[in-house]
């Protein structure tokens, strides 16, 4: 019974904040205050009205898209390699394509930034994508390589004697069998690159913003609760992603036990 109230009370910590943001965003007055006088969703409406953060949100979907991709293809052939073959260096391999987990996310912006300036990739679509790639690949990695490591081999190779070639067994056998975890380590990976806000502080500019950044700005000046209808929104759209692998596959499944 203690233990359900502490879990309970722990559930309650977590959430209270995102409580006071739900009130808000459905709050009539102009200004940040709770409780709310009346309740109105005339902040969702001057949200979709509004250009700026509406176009940072478009240009937010599209570079987590392509990370999202990018991260897939990279990740998913390294992990196969690392979870399915047994060669010199692996874990080696292994241990710097998921050493970003273990960098606080500021000092790892710092140092993409001085890498990036020389370059000219700071505030460039390109310079996004790989500064965020640096971010969503150890995920990827990690998730694929469970994944993988947890599936059976008898199926592969009965594939292999009866005459289909490596390639052949990876996308018709291992990869499907991999699918749950494809599917989440692809979720994440484009939750993780939509919400990144601290690398991306060091690379976007005053021509290229993300959302997270857009609203970082946007809290510097204003005080209503346009802010808190945006954060509900997105809120709402991480919840039912990650719902939605739940539902379809089992989140533990998803990931590998």
């Amino acid at each position: 019974m203690l233990f359900r109230l502490v879990v309970a009370a722990g559930y309650a910590f977590l959430l209270a904040p995102g409580i006071f943001v739900f009130a808000i965003a459905f709050s009539s007055d102009r200004f940040l205050t709770f409780p709310p006088p009346g309740f109105s969703f005339r902040w969702f409406v001057e949200l979709w009205r509004h250009e700026v953060l509406m176009g940072a949100m478009q240009r937010s979907a599209i570079l987590a898209a392509m990370v999202m991709l990018l991260a897939l293809a990279i990740g998913v052939p390294a992990a196969y390699a690392i979870a399915r073959l047994r060669f010199a260096g692996r874990e080696a391999i292994f241990t710097a394509l998921t050493a970003p987990l273990l960098l606080p996310t500021l000092v790892l912006g710092l140092g993409i930034l001085l890498v990036f300036f020389p370059f000219g990739l700071a505030a460039t679509w390109p310079g996004l994508a790989i500064a965020h790639l640096a971010v969503t690949l150890p995920f990827v990695v990690r998730i694929m390589v469970t994944a993988l490591s947890t599936l059976p081999s008898d199926l592969e190779d009965a594939a292999a004697t009866l005459g289909a070639t490596p390639l052949t067994v990876a996308r018709r056998v291992t990869l499907p069998l991999a699918l749950p975890g494809l599917i989440a380590s692809a979720a994440l990976a484009f939750l993780i690159s939509f919400d990144e806000v601290v690398i991306s502080l060091f690379i976007v500019g005053p021509r290229l913003s993300t959302l997270p950044v857009a609203m970082y700005r946007y809290v510097e000046g204003n005080t209503d609760p346009l802010v808190a209808a945006l954060a509900v929104v997105l809120i709402v759209f991480s919840l039912t992603i990650v719902l939605l692998v739940e539902r379809l596959l089992g989140f533990m499944r998803a990931v590998g036990r």
